[in-house]
């Protein structure tokens, strides 16, 4: 009995993207089909992010699927993952993009400092990185670079022609201001040099080829974040924030910020939601709780996840290994990669949004 294509297709448009609420044949997330004569069929499904927490749920549902079709004696479903471009960028049009090689720039900022910005940061570049995507954390926190610290590494870049070289910190690219001043040198900058240096950071930096370049902004709504607006094609933002009135009324103001400049919020994180005690296991909401999600609600904006106080997470970031790192499996890294996951599904979605999907099954 001779298997049709056709016949495969139908069953996986069974198949939809719970977030892009559209079935994966229509998508174009099928790449590859084969059929052979004794029904043997190979089918490769190509997502938008390797950070794609049902990937495995896609494989078995599709396998089980095409299994069921008449004269279908075996399947093999091979997942693949191809970060796509935002072809719909607020910026889209300068004659020569500073960063031609990079995918897409998430900007990870907070109404003040304080919040956990810099944590939130490196721990979910580092889970974009474990899940199979290339990822570079640039540290735009000027007058306070952390990066070095909770990467553990203060080395000088080195130079290669006329770009430095980022250096490698668990698999990430990364460059920090901090790399670049001795370790007790104070950043005393009028804002003009600030956006000097961010220019130079994405301008005489070779970063390669990226799926995701992480920025982690300085807290609060100054020149940093304009000068990324005005030189970049800024896929979106994050704003971190814990759950107290004050927190949440400066996460408003960052909110404002991204939309003034047009960068598309992507979501908001709250840190620091909830207190668990490693010995009894009694949690106690010390900053109160729920107050991102709420004011996240009440912006219309994403609302990614929220982070208990841990312990590890703070060792973490002394230590250069941060918790994702060190303890890959414990709840917080687990909640960390969760929010990743969250932000890479929004990236996706406004870059399926931004243009049309072409089926091309070889």
């Amino acid at each position: 009995m001779t298997v049709e294509k056709s016949a495969i297709l139908d069953v996986l448009k069974k198949i939809e993207d719970p977030d892009l609420h559209r079935d994966i044949v229509s998508l174009g997330f099928i790449t590859k089909l084969d059929i052979d004569s004794e029904g043997r069929v190979a089918v490769t499904i190509n997502l938008t992010t390797p950070a794609c927490p049902i990937k495995q749920e896609f494989k078995d549902k599709a396998t089980e699927l095409i299994l069921a079709v008449p004269g279908v004696i075996a399947a093999d479903v091979q997942m693949t993952a191809e970060v796509r471009r935002n072809a719909a960028a607020p910026n889209q049009g300068q004659q020569q993009p500073l960063l031609p090689k990079v995918k897409h720039v998430i900007a990870v900022g907070s109404g003040k400092g304080g919040v956990g910005k810099s944590t939130v940061a490196v721990n979910i570049a580092i889970s974009l990185q474990r899940s199979g995507a290339l990822v570079g954390l640039l540290d735009a926190d000027i007058y306070g670079p952390s990066q070095p610290m909770m990467l553990g590494r203060k080395s000088k870049p080195t130079v290669l022609g006329n770009k430095m070289l980022p250096l490698d910190a668990h698999g990430l690219k990364f460059m920090s201001v901090g790399l670049l001043l001795d370790d007790n040198a104070p950043v005393i900058w009028r804002g003009p040099m600030a956006h000097g240096a961010i220019l130079q950071f994405l301008r005489d930096v070779e970063w390669g080829e990226l799926d995701y370049l992480i920025v982690d902004l300085p807290p609060g709504t100054g020149d940093v974040v304009l000068t990324l607006s005005q030189s970049l094609d800024v896929s979106g933002a994050v704003v971190v924030c814990t759950p107290q009135d004050i927190a949440l009324l400066d996460a408003r103001k960052a909110v404002g910020m991204f939309e003034k400049v047009r960068i598309p919020m992507l979501g908001i994180v709250e840190n620091m939601s909830y207190h668990k005690c490693g010995q009894c296991g009694h949690r106690e909401e010390i900053f109160s709780h729920g107050g991102a999600r709420k004011a996240a609600a009440e912006l219309n904006v994403p609302f990614l996840g929220e982070l208990p106080i841990e312990l590890k997470v703070r060792i973490g970031g002394d230590t250069g290994q941060p918790v994702v790192v060190s303890d890959p499996q414990s709840s917080v890294a687990q909640a960390f990669t969760k929010i990743a996951e969250n932000m890479a599904a929004q990236v996706s979605i406004r870059s399926m949004e931004s243009g049309t999907p072409t089926l091309t099954i070889h």
